[in-house]
């Protein structure tokens, strides 16, 4: 066995590219979704400090420490602050992802660069290139075998994020090279998450951030101390694509091939609804439906054609998506969210309540929602929209669209980031003072100390 091992191990490869960037030295636009990236995340966690999934998650968190839990006085360990921050940015599902994976990157390596660095006393510039660098790290791990965790009923977020919460942690704190290689290699045995929750919109998706962000902090602080871990991580016959994707083959060089001089953090992109990301371009296409002057008492049926890799997590079973369990079940069911789109003129916070989901107008539209399969779709490259609307006069009216709103095609600008921050802090019942006070913060952050200290409130 051990002649069948390569002489430089993927992860080897990788850490040797992590080591090799410089703080201060990454590109401008790279930096500038980092910064949208942080204040994204931080207003993510004000929404949801209230909720009680929140409230669960830190009060099952039984260490003290001085690490920052945005939005509560309570301080705990680095590795506690990261798991309820990270728990609370994807707890909504407003967060941010990456096109090709589908992956959440924010909600696990900004929670934990940033317990990471205050509890270590690493300044802006060394969270700057470990958000980066987590990012990074995360997203192209998506890309080595596109779909396949999710086909082998796990989550990309919670098994990708770990790795990457390794990457960016151990970027924070300076670690070498072989460091870095063993903290790839612990993070591999800390990974998990499997997609269960959609049964019934149980709340284990909310923790998945939450728990890798920790479990790669917790890496990268073993690995530092001197804790080995296999460097054969990813492309070894136990490794983590063996575990997670059942194959060992996948496209490497996706992962490690111009790392470094070519940054897929850069195309990001930003949620406009709080709910599942391929269900997005479905909402904008019932708005400009209803927006054409459509009443929902006219049509007989809406059929969307759809990619088959969506289907087990947003359109069956049929008669569940149509009709929710439960608000968070909602999330990720295409016909509720497509029929409150058309309905309310838009999805926001207030769409998963006990009272918006039992909405009779709504679901008796949400019943008329149906599918098929397109074998052209380009999913999980891009996310697509479609809507064939079949009039009760046999007329049909249809919408599409192209790509997610928020993504690479159509970008959120600065002051939509800043825009979205301050809808959530007030949801999360900040002051608008409170809210430009961490938002002066944010803004400096990357180039001073770290300092959370206003956000305990």
């Amino acid at each position: 066995m051990t002649s069948q091992l390569p002489k430089t191990s993927v992860a080897e490869l990788l850490a040797d590219k992590i080591v090799a960037l410089k703080p201060g030295a990454l590109p401008p636009v790279t930096a500038r979704k980092c910064e949208d990236l942080l204040i994204d995340v931080v207003g993510l966690c004000v929404t949801a400090r209230n909720q009680d999934y929140v409230a669960s998650a830190l009060a099952g968190w039984d260490d003290e420490g001085v690490c920052t839990v945005i939005g509560h006085k309570r301080t705990l360990t680095a590795a506690g602050a990261a798991f309820v921050n990270g728990t609370a940015a994807h707890g909504e599902d407003f967060d941010d992802t990456f096109e090709g994976g589908p992956v959440h990157a924010g909600a696990v390596i900004v929670p934990a660069v940033l317990g990471a660095c205050e509890r270590h006393k690493a300044d802006g510039q060394m969270a700057l290139i470990g958000i980066a660098v987590g990012t990074e790290v995360l997203c192209r791990l998506s890309l080595v075998v596109p779909k396949a965790v999710h086909r082998a009923g796990f989550h990309p977020t919670a098994i990708f994020g770990t790795m990457g919460a390794a990457a960016g942690v151990s970027a924070a704190l300076g670690l070498n090279a072989r460091q870095i290689v063993d903290a790839l290699g612990i993070a591999g045995s800390m990974a998990g998450g499997i997609i269960e929750y959609l049964a019934e919109g149980a709340w284990t998706k909310r923790l998945h951030a939450g728990w890798a962000a920790q479990s790669g902090l917790r890496a990268a602080l073993l690995a530092q101390a001197g804790f080995v871990g296999p460097r054969t991580v990813f492309e070894g016959v136990h490794g983590l694509f063996h575990g997670f994707a059942h194959t060992t083959r996948g496209d490497y060089q996706a992962l490690i091939g111009d790392f470094g001089t070519r940054w897929v953090t850069d195309t990001l992109a930003f949620k406009p609804y709080p709910c599942g990301t391929m269900a997005q371009p479905y909402i904008d296409c019932a708005r400009r439906l209803a927006a054409r002057g459509v009443k929902s008492e006219d049509i007989s049926e809406i059929v969307c054609e759809v990619a088959e890799g969506t289907v087990h997590r947003l359109w069956e079973p049929l008669a569940d998506k149509q009709r929710p369990r439960n608000g968070y079940s909602a999330k990720f069911a295409t016909p509720y969210l497509l029929a409150a789109g058309f309905v309310h003129g838009g999805v926001g916070l207030g769409a998963f309540t006990k009272a918006a989901i039992r909405n009779p107008k709504l679901l008796a539209l949400a019943a008329k929602v149906k599918y098929v399969i397109d074998a052209q779709n380009p999913y999980p490259d891009s996310y697509t929209g479609h809507i064939r609307a079949i009039m009760k006069d046999g007329s049909v009216i249809e919408e599409r669209q192209p790509h997610l709103r928020g993504g690479a095609q159509e970008p959120l600008t600065r002051q939509d980031v800043i825009d979205k921050f301050a809808l959530n802090t007030e949801h999360g019942g900040w002051t608008k003072a409170q809210a430009d006070a961490t938002l002066m913060l944010l803004s400096r952050l990357y180039n001073g100390s770290i300092d959370l200290s206003v956000m305990r409130n």
